[in-house]
């Protein structure tokens, strides 16, 4: 894994789904921003809200695509060709049906899982090799409830678990951003 220059949070915008369990991947970043003392600012020629930290010393440019789940790829990969950001270099955050709430996990490449973010991404990008956070948020048990459940608010108990999740991940993420995936995988995908 490269060292990380770009951090994308998957969401869908607009107030209606911002509690929503699909919108996992804009609560990390929206926390992350926050915490560094920062803001996103609407950047309409790529397609989403865009902060720039300065993480472990390096600029770090952080994404909230505006355009829906399903046109993810759009932003990601306007902004990643402006700034000229390898997809090795990139690093998305997104909700993943087959995790607990609570559960975090490193995963590098591999496919889209069904995940539409994912699937637009890997489409725009033309490879699947760029760094995941797959943020677990439990799974309705039968695959026709998928839809409603994802577009669903957690309960307090699960978002409360999620963002202990989070703690997991921000505790990693120096690391993360130095592009050490096996020393992160090995905590976070212990647990």
């Amino acid at each position: 894994m490269s060292s990380i220059s770009l951090i994308v949070g998957l969401g869908n915008p607009g107030s209606e789904y911002d509690k929503t369990r699909h919108n996992a991947g804009f609560w990390f970043v929206d926390r992350l921003v926050g915490q560094e003392g920062a803001a996103f600012s609407r950047e309409s020629k790529f397609f989403g809200d865009v902060a720039r930290l300065q993480l472990n010393g390096r600029r770090v440019l952080v994404l909230r695509p505006t355009t829906f789940m399903n046109k993810s790829g759009r932003a990601v990969a306007s902004l990643a060709s402006y700034f000229d950001v390898k997809p090795s270099e990139i690093l998305v955050i997104h909700d993943e049906l087959d995790l607990n709430p609570g559960s975090v996990r490193l995963k590098l490449g591999g496919g889209h899982g069904g995940h539409n973010g994912l699937r637009d991404i890997v489409s725009h990008l033309g490879t699947k090799e760029f760094a995941r956070i797959r943020v677990g948020v439990g799974h309705p048990g039968c695959s026709s409830k998928v839809l409603n459940y994802v577009l669903g608010k957690p309960s307090t108990g699960d978002r409360d678990l999620i963002e202990e999740g989070f703690d997991r991940a921000f505790q990693q993420l120096k690391v993360i951003l130095e592009g050490n995936s096996q020393k992160v995988m090995s905590v976070l995908n212990s647990i």
